[in-house]
């Protein structure tokens, strides 16, 4: 069964020889007994794709009578036991669960906001909607209303219900005139219409989108984020510049906001660990060679030189290799 977590850039990849009952027993003489034995987790975990680590839960529960996902919380503690509970989370619950956190108690953390609903498909969009209902009792749309507002609640409702198109077919006409609209409601015009920018950003293909800014750089000379930059603000223009860059260059989004979360006083270990989780089996391989191209070190050194013990043993195994 082909998942929609699954591409074919990631640093986890399928092992021979995969057998969950074994893993399960590993695990569960490891965590079982005096003290934890963190080595055979990182050895088992990081090194499987995430729909084997079902299996091991499955396997761990039938077994031990007790969820896997417990017995890692109970066992282990701070940023371990957060990216080991990560990995044994289903994708589309992982991502349910980071969107609730992100909007409960006082307060609201757009960034997770925007990274997740600026940078997820349809079909993946569509199963975290599910999740956050199953989890919560409660539609995500209508906890992004009653924690956002304005144009940027607008867009991120828009983009909650996964109505983008996906079709891989590039309209040049249709470029030209959305780069006509986008120019006339903008840049062109006093005041902005920003209606017409969550339509064109939030409906249109990602390789329409490209082809549209090409058009819109040819129309007015700028490129399209500086127009964002300068004609919205706050959370909605961080929003719109997010669907820009993941329009042109998803891995450079995301390494991206890995450099954010390791630069620095103090680690954005929550960030660090959604992004190295989440894309492990999608495109890894393509944040290390992007982060290695803007920044001139590679993501694997950074990961060394700024966290330490088990957790940065698990971090680096995920991340797979020094470019």
């Amino acid at each position: 069964m082909a998942s929609v977590w699954v591409g074919n850039r990631g640093t986890i990849q399928n092992v021979g020889g995969f057998n969950p009952s074994r893993d399960a027993e590993a695990i569960r003489k490891a965590i079982r007994g005096m003290g934890t034995d963190e080595k055979t987790l990182i050895d088992i975990l990081p090194g499987r794709l995430n729909a084997q680590r079902q299996m091991i839960a499955k396997e761990y529960k039938a077994a031990s009578g007790k969820d896997l996902k417990d017995a890692l919380k109970g066992d282990l503690s701070g940023h371990l036991e957060h990216v080991m509970v990560a990995l044994v989370t289903p994708p589309a619950v992982f991502d349910a669960k980071q969107l609730k956190k992100s909007m409960k108690g006082s307060g609201t953390d757009e960034k997770t906001l925007i990274e997740i609903l600026a940078s997820r498909n349809n079909k993946q969009m569509k199963e975290v909607a599910q999740a956050y209902y199953t989890i919560y009792k409660k539609s995500l749309g209508d906890d992004i209303s009653s924690d956002t507002s304005g144009n940027f609640r607008k867009a991120l409702l828009t983009l909650a219900d996964s109505r983008r198109s996906e079709s891989p077919i590039v309209d040049a006409h249709l470029a030209k005139n959305d780069a006509q609209i986008l120019y006339n409601a903008g840049e062109k015009r006093w005041g902005t219409d920003e209606d017409k920018f969550i339509e064109i950003l939030c409906f249109s293909s990602m390789p329409q989108l490209r082809h549209t800014f090409t058009e819109y750089q040819n129309l007015s000379g700028k490129n399209i984020e500086d127009s964002i930059r300068s004609e919205m603000s706050g959370h909605f223009e961080d929003l719109l510049l997010a669907i820009v860059k993941c329009a042109n260059n998803t891995p450079a989004f995301f390494a991206e906001r890995l450099r954010g979360a390791l630069k620095g006083a103090g680690t954005d270990e929550f960030t660090l660990n959604r992004v190295m989780v989440s894309r492990s089996e999608i495109d890894l391989l393509d944040i290390r060679a992007e982060y290695k191209k803007l920044y001139g070190h590679s993501l694997y050194s950074a990961i060394k030189s700024d966290t330490s013990g088990d957790y940065r043993t698990t971090l680096l195994k995920i991340c797979g290799g020094d470019d």
